[in-house]
């Protein structure tokens, strides 16, 4: 059975979708709009599972057979990130490897998980909603805000700077969820967002987002979502 994921077009589900195509695991995407309200819809929110993630929804179908009724979660959670964990593991040995082959590799992956989902995920977040989606529901952008939330995540970067001198990827020299979970913010900021020099003025991250971005499994999703998620 192809996993559903709802809402395709935001950040949440493209980084679970980019970790299925990385798994090789059948999938299936059913845009949702939110700005048309789409996902209050009656015929939406009686679907067996539903998650709320940083202000978007992604649902998903599970594969095993007794299915979990509704999960709800608040605007912060990290459940794209637990849904990755979810099929990296069960999937483990098809596809690419996306927790590392030892235990302490596994947990590298773990600690570096954390860091993308509160050091760099909150302040890129900032960013994102004042620069892409204020100016697209007519909300004036806060220009305090977006300086502030860029200098904290230039500190962040330069942690990162740091450590990607000192190996390939973020938990060491093989490509894992701690790397794939950069994928969608990362495109935005160096994308419409504007602000790719924040990327490219630091060169180990420059390089290592120059890796993980020309992955075949990102590609694919943007070449999706260039196709309005059709096709796949």
């Amino acid at each position: 059975m192809a996993v559903k994921v709802y809402g395709p077009a935001y950040a949440s589900p493209k980084r679970v979708i980019a970790c299925l195509i990385e798994k090789g695991i059948d999938f299936e995407t059913i845009p949702i709009d939110l700005l048309k309200g789409e996902h209050k819809a009656p015929d939406f929110l009686q679907l067996q599972v539903r998650i709320l993630i940083s202000s978007s929804l992604l649902c998903f179908q599970l594969t095993f057979s007794t299915y979990v009724r509704l999960i709800k979660v608040d605007d912060k959670s990290t459940e794209s990130r637990a849904i990755m964990r979810y099929y990296a593991a069960k999937y483990k040995l098809q596809g690419t490897d996306l927790l590392g082959g030892t235990v302490e590799e596994t947990g590298l992956v773990d600690q570096w998980l954390e860091v993308e989902a509160h050091n760099f995920n909150p302040h890129i977040y900032s960013l994102t909603i004042q620069i892409m989606f204020y100016p697209a529901v007519g909300t004036p952008t806060d220009e305090k805000a977006v300086a502030e939330s860029e200098a904290k995540l230039g500190k962040v970067l330069d942690v990162y700077e740091q450590r990607l001198s000192e190996s390939k990827y973020l938990a060491g020299d093989f490509f894992s969820l701690a790397d794939l979970s950069h994928l969608p913010f990362t495109q935005y900021l160096v994308g419409p967002i504007g602000k790719e020099y924040m990327i490219r003025s630091r060169k180990h991250v420059s390089a290592w987002w120059d890796d993980i971005s020309g992955r075949d499994s990102w590609k694919r999703v943007l070449e999706l979502e260039s196709k309005g998620w059709a096709g796949n």
